[in-house]
């Protein structure tokens, strides 16, 4: 087979799978396109079947999310789901980094089946754990805090993200940190200024990662915050009712509640995929 075919099959190849990769992106995008065009209908053309894709638009949905014409504030939960989902993702960090350090650059024995320990910590489902965290909670007059989901979340992330970690940070030259201690730098000093720079992306990655988990969780902010404490999925939950139509402030209210974590991913989205992809190719 000449050179000439075989680039010209590569090219029909290629060309295959960009299509098939647009199709599955219009359709993962099709729901988040018909959420963000019903938030702008007014109820009752919202709740249409089939759909009115011609509805004129409004910003009621948005009027009555913002508490305008006189139902609560978003506002205290937006900022609790921010404080809970931004210090337990430092906390994360904080913790995560020293623990797949210790599990790559310089691993312990048997350090697979610290993995292994650390992983399935996540197979317990959360029900499970639901009664012992309020009861505990409870006694320690800890319910409707904001830093028991912090906590929470923390110790909730940390798995995965010594998991994720522990393969980027494998990815840094040993060479690099010998060179580092030869000149006399400290432990701290290695992963502050050596280590941490290096792995920047795949830590931007688990961090999104952890913050997104964190943004969206729902069961133990439903569980354990009342007023005080609650956080934006708990507020968002608050629209839908047994009586009356509210499709088009659901459908505003998660538009809203999702734009955080789409800037984020957006704002780091380069860092993103090179920490998804670090150690992919030798």
């Amino acid at each position: 087979m000449s050179s000439i075919a075989v680039r010209a099959r590569a090219r029909r190849k290629g060309s295959g799978l960009g299509l098939v990769a647009w199709l599955l992106g219009i359709v993962f995008f099709l729901p988040i396109a018909w959420m963000a065009l019903t938030s702008f209908h007014s109820e009752t053309d919202a709740a249409t079947n089939p759909p009115s894709f011609g509805a004129a638009l409004t910003l009621d949905g948005y009027r009555e999310f913002f508490g305008t014409g006189g139902g609560a504030s978003p506002w205290p939960a937006l900022v609790n789901s921010l404080v809970a989902s931004v210090a337990s993702t430092l906390f994360v960090l904080l913790l995560a980094f020293p623990a797949a350090y210790a599990l790559s650059i310089r691993p312990v024995k048997k350090w697979t089946d610290v993995l292994f320990f650390f992983l399935s910590t996540k197979m317990l489902p959360v029900v499970a754990g639901l009664l012992p965290i309020y009861l505990f909670a409870k006694n320690a007059g800890m319910l409707d805090n904001i830093w028991l989901l912090v906590i929470l979340y923390t110790s909730m992330n940390l798995p995965i993200a010594v998991w994720m970690m522990q393969s980027f940070l494998a990815e840094v030259p040993v060479a690099v940190i010998e060179a580092a201690q030869i000149d006399g730098a400290r432990l701290p000093t290695i992963l502050a200024r050596v280590v941490a720079p290096i792995a920047l992306p795949g830590i931007a990655a688990t961090s999104l990662i952890c913050f997104i988990f964190s943004w969206n969780e729902l069961l133990f902010a439903r569980v354990l915050t009342g007023v005080v404490a609650e956080t934006a999925p708990v507020f968002l939950t608050g629209f839908i009712t047994s009586q009356g139509l509210f499709l088009a402030k659901v459908c505003a209210a998660s538009l809203v509640v999702s734009l955080p974590v789409l800037a984020a991913g957006f704002a780091a989205q380069d860092k993103l995929v090179q920490g998804l992809s670090l150690g992919a190719v030798k």
